[in-house]
């Protein structure tokens, strides 16, 4: 089935899309569940279950406060991140929440249940709420379960197979991407419009996909403009802003060899700002949220099209990557909690490799080489933050993960397209190779350099 590009594209709160924001929109749809129900006025108690990832590194991802918001009746992709901290520092003095953003009822941070070692069955993101009235009578329970990139399904959902999607633009795979572009003449972002189209006008697509833009680049412009240090107990010092002072009284003129430097900048300043709680845009996911952007700016002041039509290169490049991210959550996973690093980071610098290639003028069989070469260059790579932060080594995988895309969109240009391992293959290869992998790589914070680099409390 082909996945939007605005829903693997869509605007949130960090630190996590599935930590933090997957758990704030299922629990904002319990409340919308109560309504439904017609149960929400006899509400006096929600009890809340964490399990598996979501409670081993829910402190540190913002687990906790999320499911508090969306309690509230908050939504992601529209709370003020100042007002965020405000009604956070409510709930904090009062230990109680506004169910529906209207009744107070008592719930604190400290009343979650957490289980780290319990996972269930469809996914280690795991969440189970239940509403009870003032004789603790239950009216409503759920099990969501947050699957990568902000998406989040219902336990009935969960056991639904997905019926493929019959439109005529519609691809399940790389090799059915590829025959669609031979048989209507069109780019892969050509086909993802087209598919587009099938869901909305093509102004809208357009003005979605800058208003995407927009937002990505209002991110990068925050965090390079934000010093000191970010939250939590490693105590990390942004980096953005004193880079960004250096690089614009080095190269005012933004001169070729100093490209580099600027993906790094806009790398870090994303992931800065999603490391803080700040809004960015999920790429797919939060944690590899900075590679989209800071290869979008490469493409948008280094490429040729990119300087004459910085608009239309935009689109493209998101139409594009988009196609290669749809392939990456269908076919495997995008969700560290489930394939590890491989499925966030790989996913990510693989979508803005095809992005990249295509702005380039690659044609599509080279764009989808570009796609291939920076996802099995990136297999095997696990999600192990420190202290449960999204910060070591988050923020700078996402710089080197963006040169990475860089650089494979030009080897995939330097050859005709053709190559020994496809796309589909190497997905393949990344599904197998995180169910393969231990749980301890896996967004949990108990293996690798989690457990390697010693601090002196594990916010988990």
């Amino acid at each position: 089935m082909t996945i939007s590009v605005f829903d693997l594209f869509s605007v949130g709160v960090g630190p996590s899309s599935s930590h933090t924001v997957g758990p704030m929109r299922a629990a904002a749809r319990f409340v919308d569940d109560l309504r439904l129900l017609a149960v929400i006025d006899s509400v006096t108690c929600v009890s809340v279950d964490l399990y598996g990832s979501l409670a081993a590194t829910g402190a540190g991802h913002g687990t906790l406060p999320a499911v508090l918001l969306g309690l509230e009746g908050c939504r992601p992709e529209e709370i003020d991140t100042d007002d965020m901290e405000l009604r956070l520092q409510a709930m904090r003095n009062t230990g109680r929440i506004r169910l529906g953003g209207e009744r107070a009822i008592a719930l604190a941070e400290d009343e979650i249940n957490l289980h780290p070692q319990i996972s269930l069955p469809f996914h280690p993101n795991g969440m189970r709420l239940i509403a009870f009235t003032s004789e603790y009578a239950e009216v409503h329970r759920q099990t969501y379960y947050s699957v990568g990139g902000g998406f989040v399904v219902t336990e009935a959902e969960s056991a639904q197979p997905t019926a493929p999607s019959r439109g005529a633009v519609s691809f399940g795979s790389a090799e059915e991407l590829l025959a669609l572009t031979g048989t209507l003449g069109l780019s892969v972002g050509g086909i993802m419009l087209a598919h587009e189209r099938t869901l909305r006008t093509e102004r809208e697509v357009r003005d979605g996909l800058l208003h995407i833009r927009d937002v990505m680049v209002e991110c990068q412009n925050r965090g390079m403009q934000r010093d000191g240090l970010l939250p939590g107990v490693l105590r990390v010092r942004r980096r953005a802003h004193r880079w960004f002072e250096q690089l614009q009284a080095e190269d005012p003129d933004r001169r070729p060899e100093f490209a580099e430097d600027w993906v790094n900048l806009v790398a870090l300043a994303v992931n800065e700002e999603n490391a803080s709680g700040g809004r960015v845009v999920t790429a797919p996911t939060n944690g590899a949220a900075g590679i989209i952007p800071a290869v979008l700016h490469y493409a948008m002041h280094y490429t040729e099209c990119g300087r004459r039509n910085p608009d239309d290169t935009a689109v493209r490049f998101l139409l594009t990557a988009g196609a290669i991210g749809s392939l990456c959550k269908e076919r495997a996973s995008i969700s560290g909690a489930e394939v590890g690093c491989q499925g966030e980071v790989g996913s990510a610098a693989s979508m803005a490799a095809a992005g990249l290639a295509e702005i380039l003028g690659g044609t599509p069989q080279q764009t989808e080489n570009a796609a291939e070469i920076a996802m099995e260059h990136s297999l095997g790579l696990t999600c192990d933050p420190i202290a449960g932060l999204v910060q070591v080594p988050c923020i700078e995988r996402n710089a080197i993960s963006a040169g990475k895309a860089i650089n494979a969109a030009r080897m995939a240009l330097r050859g005709d397209g053709t190559h020994r391992v496809s796309l589909d293959q190497v997905l393949e290869t990344m599904r197998s190779t995180g169910a393969d992998m231990l749980t301890k790589y896996k967004e949990t914070s108990t293996g690798g350099l989690a457990i390697n680099v010693p601090v002196s409390f594990v916010e988990c």
